[in-house]
């Protein structure tokens, strides 16, 4: 168990947290929420002693041990891969290394053996013969081919590397562990992935994370960070959202109630309380009007955008024409004789975890970049929108947000502009703010605003949700549900999938497709996805045996 009691934390003047207390008990699993800036991360800082409080404590049950994910991606460059991951019990880690030490001395005395002997007897009680198959099964589970386990963490990508410090957080069934944002970078196979493995964890589990999908497989209890409060309740995200809109709905009810009988009694005193056959009437009414009180009704922290993105034109049932597309980038071939039609409903999902061919096939239906091989044909009533996984290029200039956005729009008027940034929650002198500095949160709400002023009925998404937050995903969730035009996307979002897709298309590592009209959800329940992976182990083996032939 862990606790925080009577944790205040001040940052200058302003108190971020004040007098918080809660428990996160055994075999429970608590997903900490609260809107950007609100004070998550720091929470766990707070909790893995990280960060010093300005009053209060936290306590640990003796004899627990913590695990916490890794922010710093460059910290375990100069180690092996699989090295790193069992650093995660640090314990057993130094065990083992001493162990080695002691082994390979050339003169090996009698204090050296018994000191192996003792470490041998704690390197058994911590299953320690177990460790390295222990950490290749939580490499594999997240999509670290085994290939990779031996090599060191320098040699790794951005995403290989996010993994490794997940499993590494992960390794040796800590009694007590604290994730930040772990589904951030994953793909929607390892996020299913640590979905189950969390589900079946049977320690303390404390995480924040923007995917409410993720929040409502894995979490029992939600912990939500409000005005330097920390509430708890019971149950997943879905029923906290609804918990606490009713609690509020319920508080506003009561308190319309308690006005009634304020107006009421106070009516009734204006009225007799110059009548002296009325007066003790009127005096007892006065008692009872001050001993009502009105519930505080705070607004929450939480701020929504408001997402609609309206079509200028109608879509044809022309759409998208594309034949026979290959692209080869660095000797790899990412894309393979792709050929599909769209429809003028279809909003499609590409799923996988080939994020440089959906990318790259991207860029080439927005002409950003040639195919080597096929066509491209689109309709012509379609107009595009397109939201970059990469927004560098977006920003890299000295305009105002006001000025940046009026170049992207057919009416220059500064007010109808500003009402599109007003949506993205821009408000009064934001709209001088330089596009260069802002945040990458805020640099997503402005491609948003660009997406909505340019009236396209053809939308273009690769991973829209980087950098959100909780009430900006689901707001945009919305606004793509309620999109009448055709939709193109990648998200690592599962709801927004689900929500959104009605046709899937998932590029295979060997660059092929697979097109299917279903939901995300029945796509994934199907035998298609055990069929195709299994078809592609073989058809890399056969051509393996084919070149040790040759």
């Amino acid at each position: 168990m862990i606790s925080a009691n009577n944790v205040t934390l001040r940052i200058g003047k302003k108190a971020l947290f004040e007098d918080v207390n809660i428990k996160f008990t055994e075999g429970n699993c608590y997903g900490l929420i609260g809107a950007n800036g609100a004070g998550k991360s720091t929470f766990l800082k707070i909790l893995s002693g990280q960060l010093d409080t300005t009053n209060g404590t936290v306590n640990i049950t003796p004899g627990q041990r913590m695990s916490v994910l890794e922010q710093d991606h460059f910290k375990y460059d100069d180690y092996m891969v699989l090295d790193t991951v069992i650093m995660g019990n640090q314990r057993l880690y130094d065990i083992m290394k001493e162990k080695d030490a002691l082994y390979a001395k050339p003169d090996f005395s009698d204090e050296d053996g018994i000191r192996a002997s003792e470490l041998e007897g704690e390197f058994a009680e911590m299953n320690g013969w177990e460790a390295e198959s222990d950490a290749a099964t939580l490499l594999n589970g997240l999509g670290i081919d085994t290939s990779l386990h031996y090599t060191m963490m320098r040699d790794l990508n951005g995403n290989e590397k996010v993994k490794v410090l997940l499993a590494r957080a992960l390794f040796g069934n800590p009694d007590i562990l604290l994730l930040d944002e772990p589904t951030n970078h994953l793909d929607l196979d390892a996020i299913a992935w640590l979905e189950e493995f969390l589900i079946n964890f049977e320690n303390t589990v404390i995480v924040v994370s923007h995917d409410r999908y993720f929040l409502n497989k894995v979490c029992t209890h939600i912990a939500d960070i409000d005005y330097g409060k920390i509430q708890l309740y019971a149950g997943n995200y879905d029923f906290w959202y609804e918990s606490s809109q009713l609690m509020i709905k319920q508080m506003k009810e009561a308190n319309k109630k308690k006005e009634e009988k304020i107006k009421e009694l106070q009516e009734f005193i204006q009225r007799f309380s110059a009548n002296a056959s009325k007066s003790k009437q009127a005096t007892s009414r006065k008692r009872a009007l001050e001993k009502i009180e009105l519930d505080e009704i705070k607004p929450s922290s939480r701020k929504y955008p408001y997402i609609d993105f309206r079509p200028n034109r109608e879509i044809g049932n022309e759409v998208l024409m594309v034949e026979n597309v290959s692209k080869t980038i660095d000797g790899v071939k990412v894309l393979d004789d792709i050929t599909f039609t769209l429809g003028h409903n279809d909003k499609v999902a590409f799923v996988g975890g080939n994020e440089l061919a959906k990318t790259t096939f991207f860029k080439i239906l927005m002409g950003e970049m040639e195919p080597d091989e096929g066509t491209i044909k689109w309709g012509v009533t379609t107009s595009r929108a397109y939201f970059p996984k990469d927004n560098t290029k977006e920003f890299d200039n000295d305009l105002t947000i006001a000025d940046w956005l009026t170049q992207f729009s057919e009416i220059k008027d500064a007010t109808y502009v500003r009402g599109f940034l007003g949506r993205m929650l821009f408000a009064g002198d934001d709209g001088v703010k330089y596009v260069k500095v802002l945040s990458g949160g805020e640099k997503v709400r402005c491609l948003f605003s660009k997406m909505m002023i340019s009236g396209a009925n053809v939308l273009i998404f690769d991973e829209p949700t980087n950098h959100l937050d909780m009430e900006s995903i689901t707001a945009l969730n919305n606004g793509m549900i309620k999109f009448p035009g055709v939709m193109l996307f990648a998200s690592r979002d599962h709801q927004i999938v689900q929500t959104t897709a009605n046709r899937i298309m998932e590029i295979l590592p060997n660059g092929k497709m697979i097109d299917k009209i279903t939901t995300y959800d029945e796509y994934l329940e199907s035998d298609e996805m055990a069929r195709k992976r299994s078809v592609y182990t073989a058809v890399i083996t056969e051509e393996e045996l084919t070149e040790d032939e040759e």
